[in-house]
Formats: structure tokens, sequence, C-alpha cells
């Protein structure tokens, strides 16, 4: 039923819901909501935004503009992502040690303390008592460089070379310059600072290896969380397997050097050279831990210092170190490195060469192992997928 009101002939109807009026406020027109509507209701959705081809341009254009930006931040920190990764190296390296004292008995917080305990002593004992000895026998081989030059100005082979090419009092005139020193550190300053940011570097590589090695078991399982749960148990003794060569490897090679100084320290105290044998054995040894060239190049080390010398010396020295590296390369190495992955020469050739590119020493020290981690995965996951299809 309707009702007429008294204004005039329009008809209302009593029944009809009030409509909200637009209210008008100068240019701008807004719309009075219901007092009563939820605030969760935000309306009907509209229709999805075109993505033509200047939207997708333009999100392509910002995810390579966030990919670059990526990529320089990891440039600027690779400093720091160098120290990371030795120290996680060397952390996969010692735990071989805590899991064979865990096989011993030991619970792990115990085993990991007895592990850096060891390490630490050795650490200690190593600046304590080997590098002053090793500090007198450089500067005593420096003050003995001079002596050397004159011997081989003496040769008559060296002789004939040097008064065609004048090598030797280039070689003499530029060591007392000093100009070397100047190009490698940038003087005095450079030096210091050189030292003092290696030492540095040595400590955060020491801290973060015992964080590593403590947390290691926890690290492994956040990282084994990542995969999907249908391939986790695959991915698990994948990565473990990896981690066991690798520890594998780098405690082998540290063993390899060890040998490799030790036998240059016996070497050099039955020869008469035991002014210099404790230098030269840590340099020979530090060097043999390098891929290919390590060895060699602390062997022609030691070989100019024993000529430079003695004739005699140096040719005793050249058939040692030629014996040495038959018995390391065919009895040594391959019974230290048989838990590590066997990899063909070739790669290791291509792995430390670019590595070395990449990283310097530190690159060619962790290519060996990497690419025997990337030639496992090869074939444990892809070669069984391509017999697969």
């Amino acid at each position: 039923m309707t009702e007429t009101s008294g204004r005039g002939d329009h008809d209302t109807t009593l029944d009809a819901p009030d409509e909200p009026a637009p209210h008008e406020g100068g240019d701008a027109v807004s719309f009075l909501h219901d007092p009563d509507q939820r605030t969760d209701d935000l309306g009907e959705p509209g229709r999805p935004l075109s993505r033509g081809p200047f939207m997708w341009g333009l999100f392509g254009g910002l995810g390579a503009l966030v990919a670059l930006w990526i990529a320089l931040m990891v440039v600027s920190i690779r400093g720091v992502l160098v120290l990371i990764v030795v120290a996680l190296f060397l952390a996969v390296g010692l735990n071989p040690a805590v899991e064979f004292l865990m096989h011993r008995g030991l619970k792990r917080p115990w085993a990991v303390l007895c592990v850096i305990t060891g390490v630490l002593l050795v650490f200690a004992g190593f600046l304590v008592i080997l590098v002053p000895i090793i500090s007198h026998q450089v500067t005593a081989i420096g003050d003995n460089l001079p002596q050397w030059f004159d011997k081989l100005q003496r040769n008559g082979q060296i002789r004939k070379f040097d008064a065609k090419y004048d090598v030797t009092s280039k070689v003499e005139d530029y060591v007392k310059s000093g100009a070397w020193a100047q190009k490698a550190f940038g003087g005095a300053v450079g030096v210091g600072l050189a030292i003092l940011g290696a030492l540095l570097n040595a400590f955060v590589v020491v801290v973060l290896t015992l964080y590593f090695l403590a947390s290691l078991p926890s690290m492994k399982q956040a990282a084994y969380s990542l995969a999907p749960a249908s391939r986790r148990e695959r991915v698990s003794l994948l990565g473990d397997r990896i981690l066991r060569n690798i520890g594998g490897y780098v405690s082998g090679a540290f063993v390899v050097a060890m040998c490799a100084g030790l036998s240059t320290l016996i070497f050099l105290f039955i020869v008469g050279l035991g002014s210099y044998a404790v230098a030269l054995a840590m340099v020979v040894a530090m060097l043999d831990v390098i891929p290919m060239i390590g060895a060699t190049i602390g062997a022609v080390i030691v070989c100019a210092i024993a000529f430079a010398t003695d004739l005699k010396t140096g040719v005793v020295a050249v058939i040692f170190y030629i014996a040495y590296q038959q018995v390391e390369n065919y009895l040594i190495y391959p019974r230290v490195m048989s838990r590590s992955v066997e990899i063909p020469g070739a790669l290791t050739v291509i792995a430390a060469l670019v590595g070395g590119t990449l990283l310097g020493v530190v690159g060619a020290l962790l290519a060996i192992p990497t690419a025997a981690s990337i030639l496992l995965l090869v074939k444990e996951v892809f070669l069984p997928r391509q017999e697969a299809r």
C-alpha cells in the first residue's frame, strides 16, 4: 500500500530503502558508505590490470636491476665470502678428527673441544717456537744472497749467459733498490698494513672454523631441510658423501704437506744445510698444499739454495726431490687421498687453473675438492637421468 505525501503529486513508497546520495563537495564527488557495513567487506574486486608488453618489460627491467645489484653486492663482499668458504673447508677437513674421537666413545661436544684445543696448541706452539727460528733463518738467507750471487757469477755457463743478457746485475740492483717491496706492498706502511690484514684474516678464519666445526651437524640438518621431503633422504646421503670427500681431501692435503716438510727438514740436516732447514721445510710444506706446481716450486727454491752453497749439495738435492716426488705421487698421495673422490688428471689441471684465475692461491686450493663434488653430482644425478630417458 502506498501513501501520498503533501509535497505535490509525487508518490513515495514507504518500504523502499534509502540509497546513499552523492555528496558534492567542490569538484570531487564522494559516496557515503553504509555505517552498518562490515569492516572486512572491501567491495567487489575490479578487473585485473592488463599485462601488456609494457608491464612485462617493466617487471623484466626491475628484475634485471635487482640481479645486477645483488651481483655488485656479492663482488663488494667477495673478501668476506672467501674467508667464510676457507673456514668452512677447514671445518669440514677437521671433522674427520672429531668423528674419530666420537668413534672412540667421546660425545661430539667433548670431541670438538679436544680438536679445537689441539689446533690452538699447535698454532700457539708455531708462533712461540717456530716463528723466531724461521725469522732468524730467513734473515740469514737474505744476508747470504749477495754471496750466493757472487758464486753464481763465477760459474762459466752463468758468466756467458750473464755477459749476454746482464741478468745477475739487474736482479741484484733490483733487490737492493727495494723497488720490489714498493710494488708488492706500497712501502713500509703498506708492509705493516699487509701483515696486520693477514693476521686479522687468520684470526677471523680460526674463529669461523671453530664455530662451523661445533655447529656442523645442525648446519647440515638445516641445509637438508630445504630439499623436498620426497628427495630429502637422497640429498642428505649425497651431501654427507660430498662432505666426507672434501674432509678427506683437506685433511689429506695437510698430511701430504707435512710429509714433504718433514722429509725436507731431515734431508737438509743430513746434507749440512741445517742453518736454513726449518725455514725451507716450512716453505716446502706450505707450497706443497698448492696443487700441481706447489711441490715443484718448493723443490726449485731448495735446490737453488743448495747449488748456491755447494755444487755437490745441489746435485744431491735435485736427485732427492726427483725421488721424493715419485714416492709422494705413487705411494703417499694415493694412500692418504683414498677417502676423497678420484678425478681425472686433465680435470684436476683445469680446475686448478680456473680456481687460481678466479681466487688466486685460495681458489687453486679449493678447486680440486669442488671439482670432485661436482663430478660426484654428475655421476649420481645427471647421468642416471640421461640413461632413464
